[in-house]
């Protein structure tokens, strides 16, 4: 199958790139290097892979790159942290508008004209940021109030333009929406502002690699964004890929929307806990200070993923702990050489 992703230098893509070729696929990929600047990938040179630096709000080459392709999946969009989420508000919004619009006007042509079977979304579990109903279920984005956040109203603005080109060309979708990724790959955004966490400055977009980086760099007692009692499932950026592949695959997935996550559920404070006595060893009393929370800092999303495993077969494996005998060591390498 030939499938175009948009983003596709993204920490997420990084992960699905490699798992769409392994399993045959051939991959045409857009990136304009806007997030981390020009990175390299060890599949870059990869005969399925054809890639090309450019703008996929550039509606014109989209519809040249889609033309020979069976599906596409959206994957890009200005993306970050909570801090992200004041910093650029409006841009968030318009500027992932512009985006998703170019997507589906290239992709509603080449259903009509070429072979383009379906449109593949990449949402956020920022569409449940005001949810009271835990685990959520897909359709709980219809039943609980709109997200406050503008990256989250963006983001479930994504899942009606799919909806809208379905209605109105009958372009088939697949709505994708993953839980707080963890893995390898994901560096400071080109975009990141510094904000002080306690003596070391925020250079991270997410908490997994931040909580890291700041105990490497020796903070002690370690700084946590609000109480820490809120709930998160890490979920391991190999495992979604392959939810993304059986997404983009089974016929089973088509005008259909999936929670892509781990179901195991981790607080702020359990998860710096295991980091701290990961690093620090294991009889190291944990010591951490609470700093004043952001206004977009979720207390609490649980997601139900019944309907990804009955339909696709779909459960993420890897454990909190195996994420972290993977992604520890390559932050202390990256810090070590600069690179965070």
């Amino acid at each position: 199958m030939n499938i175009l992703i948009t983003g596709s230098a993204g920490f997420i893509c990084g992960y699905l790139v490699e798992e769409l070729l392994r399993n045959g696929h051939t991959v045409y990929g857009i990136d304009n290097f806007s997030k981390y600047g020009k990175v390299r990938k060890s599949y870059d040179n990869h005969p399925r892979y054809h890639f090309v630096e450019g703008d996929v709000k550039d509606v014109r080459l989209m519809e040249e790159l889609i033309r020979e392709c069976d599906q596409v999946l959206g994957a890009a969009a200005m993306i970050g942290g909570i801090a992200y989420f004041h910093e650029m508000a409006y841009d968030l919004l318009a500027e992932n508008e512009r985006i998703t619009a170019a997507t589906f006007d290239a992709a509603v042509r080449a259903h009509k004209d070429h072979k383009l079977q379906k449109i593949n979304i990449l949402s956020s579990s920022m569409v449940y940021e005001c949810a009271k109903n835990f685990p959520s279920v897909e359709g709980d984005e219809h039943q609980c109030p709109p997200p406050l956040s503008t990256y989250g109203f963006q983001k479930l603005a994504c899942e009606y333009f799919a909806q809208g080109a379905w209605e109105q060309y009958k372009l088939p979708y697949t709505i994708i929406r993953p839980f707080n990724c963890v893995g390898t790959g994901e560096k400071r955004a080109l975009c990141d502002k510094e904000i002080a966490s306690g003596n070391v400055k925020l250079a991270m977009s997410h908490v997994v690699p931040d909580l890291i980086q700041k105990l490497v760099k020796g903070q002690d007692p370690l700084h946590i964004l609000g109480s820490g009692a809120q709930i998160r499932h890490y979920t391991y950026g190999g495992d979604l890929a392959r939810g993304i592949r059986l997404c983009i695959e089974k016929s089973e997935a088509v005008n259909e929307d999936f929670n892509l996550s781990t179901p195991v559920s981790t607080t702020v404070l359990e998860l710096g806990e295991m980091i701290w006595h990961r690093l620090k060893g294991a009889d190291s009393k944990f010591r951490y200070v609470s700093d004043k929370p952001f206004i977009y800092d979720v207390q609490k999303r649980v997601p139900s993923v019944e309907k990804a495993e009955k339909l696709l077969g779909f459960r993420a494996e890897t454990s909190l702990e195996g994420i972290l005998d993977e992604v520890i060591p390559w932050i202390v390498e990256q810090v070590r050489v600069g690179g965070i």
